[in-house]
């Protein structure tokens, strides 16, 4: 017999409420959530499509953990505390085997921060999948991007340029050792309670999605300030540093995109209460736009990173 839409849902996307603000979950016309007082709802959306997000032969397990782990590195760079998400799926077939693979992926991520699914849609079409994420930040301290000052320390997370390396090596590229890269690639781990113990500690934060520099560029953007980045500084794992320098493809642990690491800017006052993995790679600086000292030489960098709609 056909799996319908309403028992796709039921039997694959369906469980009783776990977290605390989840009011109403699946089933109804809509979801209810309690916003206690004192905080306030942030909200996040992003949409995966096949071919252009991911390739046709990933795990679909994989591609759950994905979808759910992009949105949460979003809350993370906010601060917030995940609480619910919705899922649209656009499928061009029902493949019952498929979807409990994909279902296992999220929940288990889910299962982590104690994040329930309280709703979504179904419908027919290309492999397109979208989450929208919600969370819990204090009144008035989530991280922004427009707050950083001239003079605070530039600082990240783990380390820059796996995922980017990962998908080389998904193209074709060749390294001696590709399983920890790959699984940086398909299963990237948000930083979601790094980003909740910088809260009173940094001053403007963001994910790195479409690379550092890009990334970079929306805080120096939005808060009207430069920076000077230390190329020599940047964190990079083993395999990274081997490509760089068999390729002398310097450039890309700036613009390589899907880290989801953070990025977050300190003044130096506060940098000794920092008590997470992280780096300091740079300052923030007064002159506009931002520059790379690498070897002894400083120059302008574009801050270049993915972009959908950039023309080829």
């Amino acid at each position: 017999m056909a799996v319908s839409e309403f028992s796709l849902i039921k039997q694959f996307f369906t469980r009783p409420a776990k977290n605390k603000h989840t009011r109403l979950s699946v089933g109804d016309d809509c979801a209810l959530l309690s916003v206690p007082m004192g905080y306030e709802l942030a909200i996040t959306t992003d949409t995966m499509v096949e071919n252009v997000h991911f390739f046709p032969d990933v795990s679909p397990e994989d591609l759950g953990h994905k979808l759910l782990a992009v949105n949460l590195s979003d809350l993370a760079s906010m601060g917030a505390t995940p609480t619910t998400v919705t899922l649209a799926l656009t499928l061009p077939s029902i493949n019952e085997q498929w979807l409990k693979a994909f279902s296992t992926g999220l929940f288990a991520l889910a299962d982590q921060h104690n994040i329930d699914l309280i709703g979504g849609d179904t419908t027919a079409g290309p492999l397109t999948l979208t989450i929208q994420a919600m969370g819990l930040v204090k009144s008035g301290q989530a991280l922004q991007r427009s707050n950083a000052k001239v003079g605070d320390l530039i600082y990240v997370t783990g380390t820059l340029g796996d995922a980017g390396l990962g998908l080389k090596v998904k193209q074709g590229f060749q390294i001696e050792k590709p399983e920890s890269i790959l699984n940086k690639f398909n299963k990237p781990l948000p930083k979601v309670k790094e980003g909740q113990q910088l809260q009173n500690i940094a001053n403007a934060c963001v994910d790195i999605s479409d690379g550092l520099a890009a990334d970079l560029g929306h805080i120096l953007d939005m808060s009207a300030v430069g920076a000077v980045l230390n190329y020599e500084q940047l964190p990079l794992s083993e395999e990274v540093e081997q490509y760089v320098q068999s390729t002398e493809d310097w450039k890309l642990p700036l613009v390589a995109g899907e880290d989801y690491e953070l990025c977050f800017t300190v003044s130096p006052e506060k940098a000794n209460e920092l008590d997470i993995g992280c780096t300091c790679i740079g300052v923030i600086e007064e002159e506009l736009g931002l520059r790379l000292n690498k070897y002894g030489k400083t120059s302008h960098f574009k801050k270049q990173g993915f972009d959908h709609f950039k023309e080829v």
